[in-house]
């Protein structure tokens, strides 16, 4: 028996728990994209599969609405593979567990995969449904979004028609956005050698517990990043004396907050003793720092006969010198919008080779100049420790427009079925609506989802009766007039 199978709506939960058995992190969609090409088969729909993957699927209008304006769903297909460190689930392979607890849909041991599993199954229960009065639909689902937005970059979309986007990638009921942060990926790499070094002991030191979560949506909220917290705990044991790095690693998505770290460092004999207090130490007082917003922190040291090379003398000091120079978390403010982060920057992977310390950065601003500053400034910073700078898989901001016919609709629908109003806002994380307007011309798009919680971690799930009351929203802006 399925497991979503008592979930309203049931097509919707019955697309999402198949989307959810066939394995889609990012760069591993050829799976979910032949499904999405299946199902336009099955129904007789024309199809559009690129040699990314990407898919658009089209319906043409029902019987009476063929001079209605056509409508652009959109979502992307792939998720961030996030799990707990005891879960032995191979996400490039497996499926995930889902399970209901109480009103959400969850996963055991990983992220869920709702951001954005729930648009392809909204899209595929309207494409399915014979009884909706619609115009004509094209479902637009896209590859590699939550590492650049690299799909919508590559599609083709001369098969479209429609100048009106409904996006389904957004985290909040009763909710559109009306623009979002542009971004990119930047990676940092210090050149390092090593040396054979003998009469020295390995320790691991190790940053967990942390609540972590989207570099874009989570990143005001104060919490902490293991590897700097990591980074800011060794700089504090060695202000008392020097040690080597063997090894640091931490993260795994650029655009998810890490949620552990490790290091392997080699200490002299004499200084063993001293390394337990001044690691517990530091350790109080970073935990004393995020009491409020990470809670949870856990710093553990044990001996270890890991094995490795340490770094040359000087290079440790070199390399947290650069990991606390370069800057990280929120930048600035919006001058604009109350409460909404402007510029951002996210170390989200850490790791460290034979011949390189590597850094991979989640970098979001809404505005065109405060980005080109920032990425500026840590160019400098890098050029000045001897590090190499790249900047790539760089996407535009979403602008705001003050005129928009689907927004409007969608304020008029929402208030007459739920008697409030629908609230407008701008985000700080990246969707893709900015890549479809430099594509688009004239194109008026919006974005909105139902209830997701702790996106991009474990701790992800989804709203069951959010997802029914979205859903009914949809399906009404797209019978409407």
């Amino acid at each position: 028996m399925a497991v979503l199978s008592s979930c309203k709506p049931e097509r919707v939960f019955y697309y999402f728990e198949q989307i959810a058995g066939i394995p889609h992190p990012s760069h591993h969609e050829e799976a979910i994209s032949n499904y999405l090409v299946s199902f336009a088969k099955e129904h007789n729909l024309e199809y559009y599969q690129d040699d990314l993957f990407n898919v658009i699927i089209i319906k043409e209008a029902s019987a009476g609405c063929e001079e209605k304006e056509p409508l652009i769903l959109q979502g992307h297909m792939d998720m961030v593979a996030e799990q707990e460190a005891d879960c032995l689930k191979n996400m490039e392979a497996d499926g995930l567990d889902l399970y209901v607890d109480g009103d959400f849909v969850k996963a055991k041991g990983t992220t869920l995969g709702g951001d954005d599993g729930i648009a392809i199954a909204i899209a595929l229960a309207l494409l399915e449904d014979d009884s909706l009065r619609h115009p004509r639909l094209e479902f637009v689902c896209t590859v590699c979004e939550e590492v650049g937005l690299q799909g919508a970059g590559g599609i083709d979309v001369s098969p479209l028609k429609g100048h009106a986007m409904l996006n389904i990638d957004s985290e909040g009921e009763g909710t559109v956005l009306a623009s979002c942060a542009g971004g990119g990926r930047i990676n940092v790499s210090l050149p390092l050698v090593r040396e054979d070094l003998q009469g020295r002991r390995t320790y691991e030191i190790k940053v967990s517990g942390l609540l972590g979560g989207h570099s874009g949506m989570e990143i005001g909220k104060g919490r902490a990043n293991a590897n700097l917290l990591l980074a800011r705990i060794m700089r504090g044991v060695f202000s008392e004396f020097s040690f080597r790095l063997i090894d640091f690693y931490g993260g795994s998505k650029d655009n998810a907050i890490p949620r552990e770290a490790t290091a392997v460092i080699a200490v002299a004999k004499e200084n063993v003793e001293r390394l337990k207090e001044t690691v517990e130490a530091a350790a109080e007082m970073t935990r004393s720092i995020f009491l409020s917003a990470d809670p949870d922190i856990v710093v553990t040291l044990r001996e270890t006969d890991a094995g490795g090379r340490p770094v040359l003398r000087g290079m440790t000091r070199k390399i947290l010198a650069l990991m606390l120079s370069l800057p990280n978390g929120v930048i600035r403010m919006s001058d604009r919008i109350d409460g909404l982060v402007e510029t951002s920057l996210n170390l989200g992977i850490l790791s460290m080779g034979d011949r390189s310390f590597n850094m991979s950065y989640a970098p979001r601003s809404s505005s065109a100049a405060s980005f080109t500053t920032l990425c500026d400034e840590m160019r400098f910073i890098c050029d000045h420790a001897g590090a190499r700078f790249e900047l790539s898989e760089t996407y535009p901001a979403w602008e705001y427009k003050d005129a928009s016919l689907l927004r409007e609709k969608m304020c008029r629908i929402y208030k007459e079925m739920f008697g409030k109003e629908l609230r407008v806002e701008a985000i700080h994380a990246g969707v893709e609506c900015g890549i479809f307007a430099g594509k688009i011309p004239d194109l008026d798009a919006v974005s909105m989802g139902p209830d997701l919680f702790d996106i991009h971690t474990p701790m992800e799930r989804l709203s069951i009766s959010s997802t029914e009351r979205t859903y009914r929203f949809i399906r009404a802006v797209v019978e409407g007039d």
